[in-house]
């Protein structure tokens, strides 16, 4: 087994394993111009015990970026079965004994720089991953602003898909909440109604409810969203509801957190200065992250159909 240290990243692109450092695309390319590419975040979470990355939900994971590039006329030569088998590849011939974020991508890879014609672009796909620990920098509550820009509506450009455009939207509201002192961003739509994070859905805690914007408030279909709604409702017995949520809701909720692939199950103690709750990890966001995290890490046998399981292969072929 190797040293996380020595552990050498490798790529998949168009065809080919390759080394990180030698999978390239040219200045030109269409997708780096106008953000034409479909794509997803896929955490690999290391399992010590077992010596194996267990990738969660990696099959639903393609399933959305396939949506997304069907939208913008992507047509890649891979199955889902396919492109599981790929990322399992690659995450074995790495040889990463840590937590890893797998970045797929589908996009306009012909070198064409003034055609706005989806359909006459050639379309490319690759798969990287790379050693990842926390997205935020925090093992508590972490302190949130109201973004002053407003989430992309489905008539701009639809949310609900991973698309490599749309993240401006929430580059620029992550930034401007980061400078600003706080740890995250909440945005809301052009409704003015709660939306989610800049790369997370969102839940408030009202007693013995939990309420989360529809996905009709423009908010991305989350599959760790989707995944923490079944456990609140099986394991916990809680209703959720999913409906619009307004501003003032979060700060008169008993507990709001965020959920996303990087980002996990993140508890939320303030929102513009103002204590959500105690301000501190509320007990429903610990009792679910309790119950997240040994099912992401392959630790919790009923669930252990959400993985897939990747072992070091020993020896890396290119």
């Amino acid at each position: 087994m190797p040293d996380k240290h020595t552990s050498s990243p490798i790529a998949f692109l168009d065809g080919s394993y390759m080394p990180l450092g030698d999978a390239r695309v040219g200045i030109m390319t269409h997708a780096l111009h106008y953000g034409t590419g479909a794509f997803e975040g896929i955490r690999g979470n290391w399992n010590e015990d077992e010596g194996k990355t267990y990738i969660f939900k990696l099959r639903e994971h393609y399933e959305r970026m396939l949506r997304g590039a069907k939208l913008l006329f992507i047509d890649i030569p891979y199955s889902i079965d396919e492109l599981c088998e790929i990322t399992v590849e690659v995450i074995q011939r790495s040889g990463f004994t840590e937590d890893v974020y797998i970045r797929p991508m589908a996009y306009k890879g012909e070198e064409k720089v003034a055609n706005l014609n989806l359909r006459a672009l050639g379309d490319s796909f690759f798969c990287l991953a790379v050693p990842f620990g926390q997205y935020i920098d925090s093992d508590g509550a972490i302190s949130c602003c109201i973004a002053s820009y407003r989430r992309i509506d489905d008539t701009m450009v639809p949310p609900r898909f991973k698309l490599a455009g749309l993240y401006l939207n929430s580059i620029l509201a992550k930034t401007d909440a980061l400078a600003s002192g706080f740890d995250e961003a909440i945005m809301l739509n052009q409704d003015g109604h709660v939306c989610e994070g800049t790369g997370e859905n969102i839940f408030v805690v009202h007693g013995d409810k939990i309420v989360t914007p529809t996905l009709e408030s423009n908010v991305l279909p989350g599959i760790t969203r989707q995944t923490v709604i079944d456990l609140a409702i099986n394991e916990l017995g809680f209703e959720v509801q999913e409906r619009p949520i307004d501003r003032s809701e979060l700060i008169d909720a008993d507990e709001v957190f965020l959920t996303g692939t990087a980002a996990h199950i993140q508890a939320v103690g303030s929102i513009d200065h103002r204590l959500v709750g105690s301000g501190s990890v509320g007990h429903l966001t610990k009792n679910l992250q309790d119950l997240y995290f040994p099912i992401v890490r392959g630790q919790n046998p009923k669930y252990l159909h959400y993985c897939t399981p990747a072992s070091y292969l020993g020896v890396k072929r290119t």
